[in-house]
């Protein structure tokens, strides 16, 4: 049994910029294998980091923690990764579509087009990559959150000052970051 979630500001905050981090990467590798393009920064911001995968991966360890927990069962299968997949594949993709929305009112724009993906909703949101963020936020529930969790806790009973310390900066990195879009505009470097 997992034990109850913390309340460590410090490890969310790690979390969250660990999440943006690999969202980044992801829609980095995704990008160019799927176009032909070489790098290409998907992001807004100008560090390697997405938050809206960010906000998908806190939400979901938050809403579904306790679910993952529990065996749903039809007959003797346990089909609470199942439940948990089409849950993660909801929660990424509202997310995904309240940050289109948000950006296109900020920006003028959002960031993605998914109008040659059948089927979407007005190019914000598609299938494809709806089940691409089930498949990814399950192993994120059930393999990557974990380990991560236990690192962190061991990071931080380990060197209390060190953890502390990279999480302020991190956290302070992302902050700057997100605050100088407002002044120095959109940082996107894509087709």
């Amino acid at each position: 049994m997992e034990k109850a979630l913390t309340r460590d500001w410090k490890i969310w905050s790690l979390a969250f910029i660990f999440f943006c981090f690999i969202g980044w990467l992801y829609e980095v590798i995704v990008y160019s294998f799927e176009f032909g393009y070489g790098y290409v920064n998907r992001g807004f911001l100008f560090g390697p980091w997405l938050p809206v995968y960010g906000v998908g991966g806190i939400l979901v360890i938050l809403l579904l923690s306790g679910l993952k927990e529990k065996k749903l069962c039809i007959g003797k299968v346990n089909v609470t990764p199942i439940v948990c997949f089409f849950l993660i594949v909801f929660i990424c993709t509202t997310v995904e579509l309240i940050t289109s929305y948000l950006m296109e009112m900020v920006i003028g724009k959002w960031l993605w087009d998914y109008t040659m993906d059948i089927p979407n909703f007005q190019g914000r949101i598609a299938l494809k990559s709806s089940l691409r963020f089930g498949i990814i936020g399950v192993s994120g529930l059930y393999i990557v959150w974990p380990i991560l969790n236990t690192g962190f806790e061991r990071m931080k009973k380990i060197m209390p000052r060190t953890f502390r310390f990279a999480s302020i900066l991190l956290t302070g990195i992302f902050m700057a970051d997100v605050a100088t879009r407002f002044f120095l505009g959109c940082n996107y470097v894509g087709p």
